[in-house]
């Protein structure tokens, strides 16, 4: 079930999706947006995205939102599946910690290549795909995380590797292609219909301009994060697309952002006005103002080269950003980790690194510890007292090993080549004890006390993954200070980040409250935030 208010809310976002052009609203680069470009083949030379002739769908939400009369209970929602367990499935032995008690394939066509994995409605979820296309997205229910039962399997042909995975609502957001790829336009992302866990279904893609394969890294799509409505796509060396995607169904290309020099873009992630874009195994990082969501700006001294303790530049396999901190999975010189503090965008400072041999790969955030895969196995930091980091643990599975997934007590491990048969993926215990803590606000954007643009979302970062469906509109409350009206909007989450999109532009001069209840947002262990969070800002005049 679903609370009444999300719902309502959803179906009035969704009603104005139409797509009968767009408005010149392009980026600072001199590139103009509109809503046919995405069906539009030929769009996709340098020139950049084609503009149609009136607004993007985004642009009608403030004519259709229901208003808001009154929040509901924080806590109501709920999730069909179980989540992952508290009782005595989840406890371990010592002798059983680091050690696969499980192994996971996505199907008979899942050539074991895979990435992150999370939970959704309640259940475990595994999107699979090489980078040459043709994966799917399969669901568990671990009651028992040693002995999992299928839920349900859907696949998709154009589906691609999948570095990481956004919702809205029942959709998710992954990486596309077509079949062929060697005209450009001929891939991007595509949005998946999670609604029926037994059956998830491919239902719309959005194709971007100047996609081209078999170049895996040049002129493709390396990552996708969906702050709805927008998608913020990281594609190499084509810089930053942004989609429009009001109506998942029907999502259409907004604008792009090309870096000058180029920037070949692996990981983005925003939150708030905040879009953080970093290099694909490389040492660079971008720090960008989304206050206008479809004309990214550039932070000054927000553009910086990424360096060790030495003062050496370390290209970075990927990245991930939790808690303010910005964790590069260094792959030079050994992998590991080398830590910025980003908040301060116009200020980013060296905080700490760590080298283990190794190739580097992937890198997510746990309360206080961080889980990296480094080609020849996983390791989980300390990281809870930096500068300071300790190796706690190492996992092993046969394969190229860059992904490990923290959920629960248990890692998710994952290998994207050279698998054993229907082993690309295992589950490993790490903690003795199952999950009970909360989940911690750990960092918001903006802000506290700051003075923003009236365009602006608010985001914040938890300590650990939360639970979609926990994330809603009324358990993300933002209304105005003074006299507490509720401000409609779109609540979306990606790993640790939820973002609050506010469906009409803010009233100048105005103080508003973003306002996370006590007892709403939980994570995939079912653990709700213990007390309330409250930000306060102040919009310009």
């Amino acid at each position: 079930m679903r609370s009444a208010l999300g719902i309502a809310l959803l179906a009035s976002f969704l009603a104005c999706g139409d797509d009968d052009g767009g408005s010149d609203s392009g980026t600072d680069t001199g590139v103009d947006t509109g809503t046919d470009a995405a069906a539009d083949e030929d769009a996709g030379e340098d020139a950049g995205v084609d503009a149609g002739e009136s607004e993007l769908p985004y642009e009608d939400l403030c004519r259709t939102a229901a208003p808001i009369t009154a929040y509901g209970a924080p806590d109501a929602w709920s999730n069909n599946g179980p989540g992952f367990p508290q009782g005595d499935t989840a406890r371990f032995t010592e002798d059983e910690l680091f050690v696969n008690c499980a192994y996971l394939s996505g199907g008979e066509n899942d050539i074991q290549h895979h990435n992150l994995l999370t939970m959704f409605d309640g259940y475990l979820l595994m999107p699979w795909a090489p980078e040459s296309t043709g994966g799917g997205i399969t669901l568990w229910d671990v009651t028992d995380p040693c002995a999992p039962v299928l839920r349900g399997r859907g696949e998709s042909e154009t589906m691609r590797e999948t570095h990481s995975m956004g919702f809205w609502g029942d959709y998710a957001v992954v990486d596309h292609m077509d079949r062929i790829a060697l005209t450009p336009g001929a891939g991007g992302v595509e949005i998946w219909d999670l609604s029926d866990t037994t059956a998830p279904a491919k239902i719309s893609e959005l194709d971007v301009p100047g996609f081209l394969y078999p170049d895996a890294y040049a002129r493709v799509t390396l990552s996708v994060f969906w702050q709805a409505p927008f998608l913020y796509m990281g594609a190499a060396d084509n810089g930053v697309y942004i989609g429009d995607a009001s109506d998942p169904e029907n999502p259409v290309l907004a604008g792009q952002y090309n870096f000058e020099p180029t920037l070949r873009v692996g990981q983005v992630q925003a939150i708030g006005n905040l879009l953080i874009v970093t290099a694909a195994e490389g040492a660079r990082v971008a720090l960008l103002d989304i206050s206008d969501p479809v004309n990214p700006m550039p932070i000054p001294g927000g553009d910086f080269i990424a360096v060790d303790g030495e003062g050496e530049p370390r290209e970075a396999y990927f990245t991930n950003v939790e808690g303010g901190f910005l964790y590069l999975a260094r792959k030079s010189s050994g992998a590991g980790l080398v830590i910025y503090d980003i908040r301060d965008p116009s200020n980013p400072t060296y905080v700490a690194d760590i080298r283990v041999d190794g190739g580097g790969g992937y890198v997510f955030l746990k309360e206080g510890l961080a889980f990296e895969g480094v080609g020849s196995r996983g390791h989980v930091f300390d990281v809870s007292a930096l500068p300071e980091i300790t190796s706690i643990g190492e996992f092993n599975l046969i394969g190229d090993l860059d992904t490990v997934t923290p959920i629960g007590n248990v890692a998710l491990v994952s290998v994207d080549a050279d698998a054993e048969d229907d082993r690309g993926s295992a589950i490993a215990p790490y903690a003795m004890e199952p999950d009970t803590s909360p989940p911690v606000v750990s960092w918001s954007w903006p802000n506290a006390d700051a003075t923003i643009p009236v365009t602006s979302r608010v985001g914040v970062s938890f300590n650990e993954f939360v639970d979609t469906h926990s994330a809603f509109a009324d358990s993300v409350r933002l209304y105005e200070t003074d006299t507490s009206t509720p401000v409609p909007g779109a609540v979306s989450t990606q790993e640790v980040f939820v973002n609050f999109h506010p469906f009409c532009p803010l009233s100048p001069g105005t103080s508003y409250t973003l306002e996370i209840p006590a007892g709403g947002v939980t994570d995939f262990s079912g653990n709700a935030i213990a007390d309330t969070y409250t930000l306060t800002f102040t919009t310009n005049e």
